[in-house]
């Protein structure tokens, strides 16, 4: 039997990330196929809108507000739509939003069909059409792995991040193409007509059976508390989320700005820009199929870092780009370096989750990754305005370096072969009163017997024990020492309600199960004593006399 506390080396791991492996699951192509050609139309829609507002004001800061407008939704809304993920059925929230998304997308090709649009209407259907992605993108993201089973989820993250890159290097070329044979209104009307895609493979799709553990699901607020509380304690997600940071609000410089280093600085038009981020598209691309080698040769930390670095090279190529040349060799390396750190942090993220709150756990991704985004849309977009193109691309190409080693003390995929599927090993509690679900808080106590030569080891194991308790749900978490009696020992934790304790029950982890079989080896062979206290519900004055 294996010990679910072993971890597999990161070259076995990468074995099983071919982007190829994924498609041997039927749901799994057909989802992906219908995103490619949905999001063949947001690439589309994306390069034509930047491109408008080129024309409708060519200011700096106003088309770099086009990025910011479409990035910050993800930053306000992502956290309440992964708790509404990890509450609802995603594949009929998913059918909903995305039919919304069709009627508003479609509205915005009819004002730019009527020649209506401003710059202000442009930039809402843009914050609106980021919205509804907003509230969709921990859902997708979430039923990854209904699609395939566990062995292969990181090949169709792999998979995934092939799709969105075929998806960048055809949409923005074919924007382009499309602007100027069939008018700027056409790339709206496609990006309209191209969720129907996805509409249809989520009907056709039938996700299997989950496990139902009796529980109602958690409220909304509830939820996203919690949410908070599992990634400040969830040593690994917090390790990505700090890494991601330092990439994204660099990176976001040539995502801002590469519509006036086209128009502007190599005066092309909207087919060079749309060539432009065509040539992004392709190096991600290729960047996905060397993915595999890559990590297996130097590893996801040394991997995020050589992306960075291609992104601060990338960055200074721009800034000196005065030719069309120079402009596709420095997206062609921005595509190759993005990939390389995008998938890396994505994997990392979800490997890093369990079940129950992988919604949650990809949100707060999203909201770092489009959070950093568009502030650093903003700033770049106004250091262009004050400093130039080029000072503010090589600004930024000196952040992202100066990024890799701020942040090298967190480690990627540091969670990577821990077994965390619900281990369900708590017994479940012995009551002596009536305990309604809202009743509460509880105070769960253990009582542990520790030998005087443990009690450091012990000290620095039951630490460890109170990360996961936090992480799980437990608002409050500490451990005393009893002062008369050598080697006894309580920890002690609390949580708001007795729903939220037996929801704990359904949380603990088999590899959280691995550390408090280890603690109760501190102790002696009996079994640590466990004890619940509820808040006491008090009568009324009279039933008090």
């Amino acid at each position: 039997m294996t010990n679910p506390d072993e971890r597999p080396s990161e070259s076995h791991v990468e074995e099983r990330a071919s982007p190829w492996i994924a498609f041997r699951h039927r749901a799994f192509t057909v989802v992906w196929i219908a995103t490619v050609v949905a999001n063949v139309g947001t690439w589309m829609y994306n390069a034509a809108s930047g491109w408008l507002m080129t024309s409708l004001n060519p200011d700096p800061l106003t088309v770099s507000l086009v990025q910011v407008a479409g990035s910050l939704p993800m930053f306000l809304f992502a956290l309440p739509a992964g708790a509404l993920a990890d509450t609802v059925d995603k594949r009929r929230f998913l059918i909903g939003a995305e039919i919304v998304l069709t009627v508003v997308a479609a509205a915005s090709a009819v004002l730019v069909w009527l020649d209506l649009v401003t710059p202000s209407i442009l930039l809402l259907f843009t914050f609106l059409l980021g919205a509804g992605a907003a509230f969709t993108a921990p859902a997708w993201q979430s039923v990854v792995p209904q699609l395939v089973p566990k062995h292969d989820l990181a090949a169709a993250v792999a998979s995934n991040g092939v799709g969105v890159n075929i998806s960048r290097a055809i949409g923005p070329a074919l924007g382009g193409v499309v602007i100027g044979g069939l008018g700027i209104a056409a790339p709206f009307w496609i990006n309209a007509l191209s969720n129907f895609a996805v509409i249809g493979a989520l009907l056709w799709w039938r996700p299997p059976a989950s496990q139902w553990s009796g529980l109602p699901p958690e409220r909304l607020t509830g939820a996203l508390v919690i949410g908070f509380r599992h990634a400040r304690y969830n040593a690994n997600l917090r390790a990505t989320l700090i890494r991601a940071v330092a990439f994204f609000f660099f990176a976001s410089t040539y995502w801002a700005l590469l519509p006036l280093v086209a128009r502007n600085q190599i005066a092309g038009g909207p087919e060079l820009y749309g060539i432009l981020l065509g040539a992004i598209g392709v190096g991600a691309v290729v960047g996905a199929f060397t993915l595999p080698s890559m990590k297996a040769t130097l590893g996801s930390d040394r991997l995020v870092a050589a992306g960075t670095l291609g992104t601060a090279l990338s960055l200074v190529l721009l800034g000196i780009a005065r030719n069309s040349a120079i402009g596709i060799a420095a997206c062609t390396v921005a595509g190759l370096s993005w990939i390389a750190v995008l998938a890396s942090l994505n994997v990392s993220v979800q490997m890093s989750l369990p079940d129950w709150v992988r919604g949650r756990g990809l949100a707060m991704f999203v909201t770092v990754f489009f959070g950093a985004m568009t502030a650093g849309s903003a700033l770049w977009g106004q250091l262009a305005s004050a400093l130039g193109l080029p000072t503010a691309h090589f600004i930024a190409a000196a952040g992202a370096v100066i990024g890799i080693a701020a942040t090298w003390h967190w480690k990627l995929l540091s969670g990577a072969g821990v077994d965390l599927a619900p281990s369900m090993h708590w017994p479940a509690p012995v009551l002596a009163i009536d305990a309604d679900g809202d009743r509460g808080p509880v105070l769960v106590t253990v009582e542990y017997r520790v030998a005087d030569e443990r009690r450091d080891a012990f000290l620095v194991a039951v630490r460890q024990l109170g990360q996961q308790r936090r992480r799980d749900g437990a608002y409050a978490w500490d451990v005393f020492e009893d002062a008369a009696e050598k080697g006894r020992f309580l920890e002690t934790f609390m949580v708001t309600s007795w729903l939220e304790h037996l929801r704990q029950h359904h949380r603990v982890t088999n590899a959280d199960r691995v550390v408090q079989d280890a603690i109760r080896a501190f102790g002696s062979a009996s079994e640590p004593k466990v004890t619940h206290f509820i808040a006491a519900s008090f009568g009324s004055s009279n039933e008090l006399q």
